[in-house]
């Protein structure tokens, strides 16, 4: 283990009795010893604290925070390691993945970060599609319109947040991950890519990500985001779309060789609920 570095899992939680001890078992059977895992709580009422009781290992507070954001912000804080790593409540490391991104983060000293390929899954763990990613580009990522870079596979330096601060909460509710990730892309940060599913995403009746309220909140942030790093709107706007998305595929093509036939919205859409069941401190629950 010498040489690797000590990585700092952060899962922000409010009420997710019926996921959180999968997403706990997912980082405690990891064969990779240097880590620490925070779970920030924002005050559960459901269950969710007499699961975190049953894992002496991890340091967990609960208390009243101002929404998910604000306990991931919370999380890092706390930090201790090299590198962080924020994974939501319902979703679940995949085997081996912290050895990965150590030896990973050995093999790049120069890197800042890095983020890694994704498994959606439903609310019984049955997989969805897998998405495979080619190259962290920010020109992409800010004209595309799709934020390709997912948060739970993105881990990053601790000096990273250091120089670059940390979510805004206080101003976004669902988009500060975008925002984070656009910001750090602007500044010239180096982030890898590593060939290997990281993460099961899941889409279930628990979670924000299968509420068409939270998408749709989500869209009216993304635009706000992008507009005030300079993307256009308008015809401007959408030739920008048309022309970097068709760069990511084509790098998809050059580094992995394929293309996405089918948007992974299209994948997902069966999966999106009016109204799914979970709680919020920020009101998001009563969009």
């Amino acid at each position: 283990m010498s040489g690797l570095p000590k990585i700092s899992v952060v899962t922000p939680t409010f009420n997710c009795v019926h996921t959180v001890r999968e997403t706990i078992e997912s980082v405690r059977s990891q064969d990779y010893p240097n880590w620490e895992h925070l779970v920030m709580d924002g005050g559960s009422t459901d269950g969710t604290l007499d699961i975190l009781r049953e894992y002496p290992h991890l340091n967990w507070v609960s208390e009243k925070d101002e929404g998910h954001y604000h306990a991931m912000n919370k999380g890092v804080l706390k930090a201790t390691g090299d590198v962080v790593n924020i994974l939501n409540a319902d979703d679940c490391y995949r085997p081996g993945v912290l050895r990965q991104v150590a030896e990973a983060f050995a093999a790049h000293p120069d890197w800042d970060g890095l983020f890694g390929d994704i498994i959606y899954v439903d609310g019984a763990g049955r997989e969805i599609y897998r998405r495979e990613e080619a190259k962290f580009d920010y020109a992409v990522l800010l004209y595309s319109g799709v934020c390709y870079v997912i948060h739970q596979t993105l881990f990053v330096k601790r000096s990273l947040h250091d120089r670059h601060g940390y979510y805004r909460h206080k101003d976004l509710k669902n988009t500060c991950d975008l925002d984070f990730i656009l910001r750090i892309g602007k500044a010239g940060a180096k982030i890898g890519h590593v060939r290997e599913y990281l993460i099961n995403y899941r889409y279930h009746q628990h979670g924000q990500s299968a509420d068409k309220r939270i998408t749709a909140n989500m869209r009216r942030e993304d635009l706000l985001v992008r507009g005030a790093l300079g993307a256009p709107t308008g015809w401007r706007g959408k030739v920008l779309r048309f022309i970097y998305r068709a760069k990511r595929q084509a790098q998809k093509l050059v580094h992995r060789g394929k293309i996405d036939l089918v948007p992974g919205t299209w994948k997902l859409r069966k999966h999106m609920q009016e109204k799914t069941e979970f709680s919020s401190n920020i009101g998001l629950d009563k969009l």
